[in-house]
């Protein structure tokens, strides 16, 4: 048994010395090469493909029907505020069948300390948009994506990984939400790609303040809005959206696009209030009475339109 044991422990140190010393060292620049001289190569032609966006009628999901939009799809897009959905579709286009790409993009979060939160029920509302609403719209798309060997694409977070103080909600969502479609890829396989869009701030309605509140309503504020920012800065939607597509059609599994993230939001509104820098926020970052203020008694009908 000794031996058996002593056997077994050199065998693992030798396999483990040529994984770091060898397999490591020559598998980084082939994977380099790989990603920056073959993939290029071999980008989807996306002309004619069905895709799927949820929460398209702001944001990211919005941008990103633009630039899906921009290589000749054909586009399904679904979100809460009929009138905002509208003004992202235009003329209703074409039905097709199938489905090639489905986005699971609708998302919201909450900035406050876990211990005053007021209504901890309302508060489950968060992960059913962030991970049950990823969830049930890939549940029933996957057959249809298996079928075209399609791609899966999922707006997470960096807050998945990094305990940010004032979002330990938003971030077990993100962290829960993350950690299924990375084990969902390894189930599909190649069956259906999967990518993990992980950002940092970006322009959205979420960073102009919209967020659920302690008592678990939906509304604006700015304060906390600048406490968590601060002077930090926030991703051009646009230039966002344009990267994840380019890495969506290289068939990248995770892809990462982030900006500095401050280490104390008290400290960055401090900053924000003593250099007066709120006053060079873009237009992007600033309240707009078009963001839509829903309770979470409320069930607005979700609407859909084909582009």
């Amino acid at each position: 048994m000794d031996l058996y044991l002593l056997f077994h422990t050199v065998l693992m140190h030798i396999s483990a010395a040529i994984v770091i010393l060898i397999y490591i060292p020559l598998s980084i620049p082939v994977k380099l090469f790989v990603w920056a001289f073959v993939k290029p190569l071999r980008k989807e032609d996306l002309r004619g493909k069905v895709v799927l966006i949820t929460g398209a009628s702001s944001g990211i999901g919005e941008e990103l029907a633009y630039q899906y939009a921009k290589k000749g799809t054909c586009l399904s897009l679904v979100a809460r505020r009929k009138h905002a959905l509208e003004g992202v579709a235009g003329r209703p286009g074409t039905r097709r069948a199938g489905l090639n790409h489905l986005v699971a993009n609708a998302g919201a979060w909450s900035i406050c300390f876990f211990d005053e939160i007021t209504n901890i029920t309302a508060s489950t509302k968060m992960m059913d948009v962030n991970f049950w609403g990823s969830v049930y719209p890939t549940y029933y798309a996957l057959p249809h994506l298996k079928a075209s060997k399609g791609k899966l694409i999922v707006s997470s977070s960096i807050a998945a990984t990094a305990p940010t103080s004032r979002l330990s909600l938003y971030n077990a969502t993100k962290a829960a939400q993350l950690r299924f479609y990375e084990t969902l890829r390894s189930e599909l396989g190649s069956e259906v790609g999967v990518t993990t869009l992980t950002a940092g701030f970006v322009e959205s309605e979420m960073t102009k303040g919209k967020a659920i509140q302690r008592d678990g309503e939906v509304a604006v504020d700015e304060e906390a809005r600048d406490v968590q920012i601060g002077v930090f800065p926030v991703a051009r939607v646009q230039k966002l959206c344009k990267a994840a597509l380019n890495g969506i059609r290289r068939g990248d599994c995770p892809t990462r696009y982030t900006t500095p993230k401050k280490g104390s939001p008290p400290l960055s509104q401090r900053m924000l209030d003593t250099t007066g820098a709120k006053r060079f926020y873009p237009p992007s970052l600033r309240h707009h009475p078009g963001i839509k203020m829903e309770t979470t008694g409320d069930h607005e009908e979700d609407a859909a339109s084909n582009v």
